[in-house]
């Protein structure tokens, strides 16, 4: 019996179960004599998890990020901190690779800290989004809340802070359509929730506007410069590229196929327009400067630390929190 059986037997949360323990102030008396009944017919003793999110916080958060050398996660965990300590909150950082069984064991370690929630940085962590692939974070939100960015799992005590990757692939393919660009290739390195979002929004962008699908402008391809360049020299061979745009699921990405196209002599945007993802420092280091969709990492990692406040205060918040991208545009673009 722990303290998410509490509160799925009193029909509250698991903050309103440690307020209870804590007797706190913002609980009703009702509410309080029910949950106590409730812990005493189960034989329910409260652990340092359940203390902590009541009123004796501990002031620590633990994050968990695939690997902290990557630009983006670290450019997160960066955010995060800076974020917590505005509220006064220390954090805990576990890094834990890209392998099932290793994040499994970073989640598992990082319990056994006294910390009063969990963020997960990154949609990796989702999987598909399946019951399986995402127990261990169901299993998680049974003991501390967890908050989910850029990913989403639905399941109690799990809260997802999104960027709007769908619409953003959506709305920059259909901008190329209007361009007058009609074979737009797609770069993809991940088959996490995010990117299957940015894969759904190119697809159905190309969908609606009465073009096909076709499989080979879809290519898969591991995040590398030149393991891109390699990937397209191996499917086009000798003979010109065909395609008149590329939107790439990451700027590395992006910047590979920029320099593919200027290895064939192909103008950029004239003959090919290019967009990557995430706006990161490549964007400007690269020749012409990449347009790149912002995926907005700093606004979500400061909303998930307010709705984690919130919460943490005894606060309502929302399941899923979805903050909108934009396209900044540079010189691989000209609409």
């Amino acid at each position: 019996m722990n303290i998410y059986d509490i509160a799925e037997l009193a029909g509250v949360s698991i903050a309103t179960v440690s307020r209870v323990v804590n007797d706190s102030p913002k609980v009703s008396e009702k509410t309080k004599e029910k949950v106590r009944r409730i812990m005493e017919e189960h034989h329910y003793t409260p652990n340092v998890f359940a203390r902590g999110l009541g009123l004796n916080s501990m002031k620590t958060v633990g994050i968990i990020c695939p690997d902290v050398s990557d630009a983006y996660m670290a450019s997160a965990v960066a955010h995060l901190e800076k974020s917590l300590r505005c509220y006064g909150y220390d954090c805990i950082l576990y890094c834990s690779g890209y392998a099932y069984e290793d994040k499994v064991e970073a989640v598992s370690l990082i319990l056994q800290k006294r910390i009063d929630a969990l963020i997960l940085v990154g949609s990796n962590y989702a999987g598909d989004g399946g019951d399986q692939a995402t127990e261990y974070i169901r299993s998680a939100a049974r003991e501390i809340p967890v908050f989910l960015l850029n990913g989403y799992v639905r399941a109690p005590e799990v809260y997802c802070i999104l960027a709007d990757n769908y619409q953003a692939v959506y709305d920059a393919v259909t901008d190329l359509i209007e361009d007058g660009r009609k074979r737009i290739l797609f770069l993809h390195d991940s088959t996490s929730y995010s990117a299957l979002e940015k894969l759904r929004g190119y697809e159905e962008a190309l969908g609606d506007n009465g073009f096909p699908v076709p499989d080979e402008l879809k290519v898969f391809v591991r995040n590398n410069i030149e393991m891109v360049q390699s990937r397209l020299q191996e499917i086009f061979r000798e003979k010109m590229p065909d395609f008149d745009a590329v939107v790439a699921s990451d700027d590395g990405l992006a910047v590979g196929a920029v320099k593919y196209v200027r290895s064939k002599n192909l103008r950029i945007p004239e003959d090919v327009s290019i967009i990557g993802y995430n706006n990161s420092e490549l964007s400007i280091c690269c020749e012409p400067e990449l347009s790149s969709i912002d995926s907005r990492g700093k606004e979500l990692c400061e909303t998930a630390v307010e709705y984690m406040m919130h919460y943490l205060s005894g606060h309502p918040i929302r399941h899923k929190k979805v903050v909108p991208c934009r396209l900044v545009k540079r010189n691989t673009t000209n609409f």
